[in-house]
């Protein structure tokens, strides 16, 4: 006897999740995609990931948002582009900071391009909130970059 094959996403109504856990969501602008990327993430990272949204919007009034390449972006009322991302793997949630070179402190994590900084949010780590925070606000003074 065959066993039934898993029924794909579009039958299920269940987001796809990529390799180590992304969500892939359709690209939009607003809350709504982004909304739909939280409710997606899978575990312990979804309680992460809806923090961040929380601090964000808390510390950026008006913020922008949308999805693109399956990831929430964030982006300062009346300025073009983006300050920040973040994005699900495997062992941790990656928050990139696209002009992260230029906040004090820099964010620990490096990156291949030369302004872009990360900070890696692992299950049990403990989160200094307000340096995020800090950092939040600093990126969110910051040209944003256009993707």
């Amino acid at each position: 006897m065959k066993k039934p094959k898993s029924q794909p996403a579009a039958t299920t109504g269940q987001p796809v999740l990529l390799s180590g856990g992304n969500p892939q969501i359709p690209k939009g602008e607003g809350d709504a995609p982004v909304q739909a990327y939280l409710a997606a993430m899978p575990g312990w990272k979804q309680g992460v990931g809806r923090r961040l949204d929380k601090l964000i919007v808390a510390a950026v009034p008006g913020v922008r948002k949308a999805v693109k390449w399956n990831s929430p972006f964030y982006g300062a009322p009346g300025q073009e582009g983006w300050f920040l991302s973040f994005h699900c793997f495997t062992h941790y949630v990656k928050v990139t900071f696209f002009r992260g070179q230029s906040l004090s402190p820099v964010p620990p994590g490096a990156s291949k391009s030369q302004d872009t900084r990360y900070l890696d949010i692992r299950e049990d780590a403990e989160l200094d909130e307000a340096q995020l925070i800090g950092w939040i606000m600093q990126a969110s003074m910051l040209p944003g970059e256009k993707l």
